[in-house]
């Protein structure tokens, strides 16, 4: 799986063949931003001070100072540099080489530029660690299918499934510095951990050290990690209030779910959105909700005990989170909820436009269930869940119960099947969960019906040879895709921002330019792609009002209350329409409606930046303009 990660990487980008300008620019985004720390680290003078020069960083949104440690989930940049300046220390102690260099001659009148590849150079050794971690994982999904189902044939259907339905499973191959390339299979590790525990009659402190491991191990380089475990409570909750989960192993999981959430707080230097996140309410609402008994909450109302503990525990986790904002003051993942808002109302703002224009951020699209029906993956789970649930109603009769981890897996199921729906992206969560329901078809408990043993693998291999059909199209789909990165006009973009100004002179413009801009410059910036946090969306707020409809004075007002040099102007921001509504000055309008109508800022400054700003660099992509600095008031 290893191999077949980094071939993707390398057929899409031609890794080994490019520059370091080159490999950096390949890292678009907040990827970019994400990987600025780690080549922070390793270039500079000592680890200590490379530490300190990420907790104490004056780049990212100036001219404030941050902890970009407890900002950005960067643990894993950290350990990665020190793995790096270790490897490299040690290689070069012994005098043994770790990467091979060669000159590329690019033609088309450009300069050559020399490429290096190998564990010694530090794209390349950092890719590399992201695909072993993703390669383990794959080797937990088969341990975990096996577990699941009770046979090994179990763990091969999971693996099979997830390598045939790869494109719908992750996005490690095309994203690498992104947090859920990390974070990921830990989640992996942690269900396959809690499985067991579920399973187990009295499970050792062992084992629950291990799950509060493996939860902190996910909880610490991603900061969406918190909604995956709020559905996995949820759905341990509601294991416990249907009968399946004994009081005191809920007991357990909520004490190690809580004793890692705060060491996770400390770690993080204390970052208010894990205290204030629906999951931390979530918890302390169960903690109440459980300690009250059914026979008190029959005499408060005519509905079933069962019902009744899970209004109480979704009201009170709504009714907590806000009290603890509040409180805080916290309002970095306000955007979060206007998301949620947005998916059942007509309401939006400037903030969630930026999120909803996007299509990972949308529905999920028709395509996706499609994909899955041509596989079989979704005919198998259908098939899973609807004999779990016919044999949950069929015991209750007998007064017996179906095992508990069965019961859990297929409430996890629903919840990320209801996240995939409401935010597409989100489909990664439950597509290898899908994987991981379908070893089911190898399980004895739940296909003992169709006979002995042989006659059920007859089946099992029956129903893998149909989905290779599909499985090995879209496996040689994807092995198919070839391609060389190239962008010209950003690198002549960064080479004339690296000779023409001054190190310490201040940049805007688009988030995932920003990022790039850092990265490959080291050139203070105002705003980036990271926007879990309520100064810095207000921060990208002004900076866009260059894409709104308002006068180029305001605009320009904007710019210097920020202390910015120079903003970088892009027309296709200005005119690209993923769909109606979604063009920057459309969802401008929205905030500022006494415009509406008149032509954008943004394109008569395509045409003559005078006499707000000056032009100073220009090519087919980029325009640079100066904000004159005589009117500046921070500088």
């Amino acid at each position: 799986y290893v191999h077949h990660l980094s071939q993707l990487f390398e057929n899409d980008r031609h890794f080994s063949h490019l520059s370091n300008l080159e490999k950096e620019m390949a890292f678009r985004t907040e990827m970019g931003l994400y990987y600025s720390y780690y080549k922070t680290i390793i270039e500079a003078p000592s680890f200590l001070a490379g530490l300190h020069m990420v907790m104490n960083d004056r780049l990212t949104e100036y001219p404030l100072v941050i902890n970009t440690l407890k900002r950005f989930n960067l643990y894993p940049e950290v350990v990665l540099a020190s793995w790096y300046r270790i490897y490299t220390g040690v290689m070069g102690y012994f005098g043994i080489p770790t990467k091979m260099c060669w000159s590329i001659n690019r033609g088309e009148g450009l300069t050559p530029v020399d490429s290096c590849e190998g564990m010694g150079d530090p794209a390349y050794f950092y890719v590399s660690c992201v695909f072993l971690l993703n390669g383990a994982m794959m080797s937990l999904f088969f341990i975990y299918g096996a577990y699941l189902s009770g046979s090994r044939l179990g763990g091969v259907v999971t693996t099979m499934c997830f390598f045939f339905n790869h494109g719908e499973s992750t996005r490690v191959m095309w994203t690498p510095p992104l947090r859920e390339s990390f974070a990921y299979p830990f989640l992996v590790l942690q269900m396959l951990l809690l499985t067991y525990i579920l399973r187990t009659r009295n499970p050792s402190r062992t084992a629950m050290v291990a799950l509060g491991v493996s939860n902190l191990c996910f909880m610490l380089p991603w900061q969406f990690a918190q909604f995956v475990l709020l559905t996995q409570v949820a759905s341990l909750f509601a294991s416990y209030i249907l009968g399946y989960l004994a009081a005191s192993k809920m007991q357990s999981i909520l004490v190690t779910h809580m004793i890692t959430l705060g060491v996770c707080f400390i770690l993080m230097f204390g970052n208010s959105m894990l205290l204030t996140s629906f999951y931390a309410s979530s918890l302390v609402s169960i903690w109440v909700s459980g300690t009250l008994e059914s026979q008190v909450l029959c005499c408060v109302s005519l509905l079933p005990p069962q019902v009744m503990q899970g209004l109480a525990w979704v009201g009170s986790t709504v009714l907590l989170k806000f009290m603890l904002s509040t409180i805080l003051c916290a309002s970095d993942d306000a955007h979060i909820s206007g998301l949620i808002k947005s998916k059942f109302t007509s309401y939006k703002d400037f903030h969630t436009l930026m999120y909803t224009c996007a299509a990972e951020f949308d529905f999920i699209e028709l395509e996706t269930p499609l994909r899955y029906l041509k596989t079989l993956l979704l005919p198998i789970n259908m098939l899973v869940v609807a004999l779990i649930a016919g044999r949950v109603i069929l015991l209750i009769r007998l007064c017996k119960r179906v095992p508990l981890q069965l019961v859990y897996h297929s409430l996890q199921l629903v919840a990320f099947t209801v996240l995939a729906v409401l935010i597409m992206r989100l489909k990664l969560f439950l597509t290898p969960h899908m994987c991981i329901m379908a070893s089911l078809v190898c399980s004895k408990q739940l296909f003992g019906w169709i006979g002995e043993k042989s006659k059920h693998q007859i089946v099992v291999f029956a129903l893998m040879a149909i989905m290779a059909i599909q499985g090995v199209a879209n496996l040689q789909a994807q092995w198919g895709i070839i391609g060389e990165f190239s962008n010209l006009p950003q690198e002549e973009l960064l080479d004339w921002i690296q000779e023409n100004t001054l190190p310490d002179s201040v940049f805007a413009g688009a988030m995932p330019t920003m990022a790039s801009v850092k990265l490959s410059t080291g050139r203070p910036i105002v705003n980036h792609p990271h926007y879990e946090d309520t100064g810095l969306r207000s921060r990208t707020k002004l900076v866009y009002s260059m894409y709104s409809r308002m006068s180029g004075e305001t605009v320009k007002r904007n710019l210097m209350k920020l202390g910015v040099d120079f903003f970088v102007l892009e027309d296709s921001w200005c005119t690209r329409r993923t769909r109606p509504g979604c063009s920057m000055p459309e969802i401008w309008d929205i905030e500022d409606p006494q415009n509406v109508g008149k032509v954008p800022l943004c394109t008569h400054m395509s045409r003559n930046s005078r006499p707000h700003f000056t032009t100073v660099f220009s090519n087919d992509i980029y325009k640079v303009l100066k904000v004159p600095k005589a009117t500046k008031d921070l500088r």
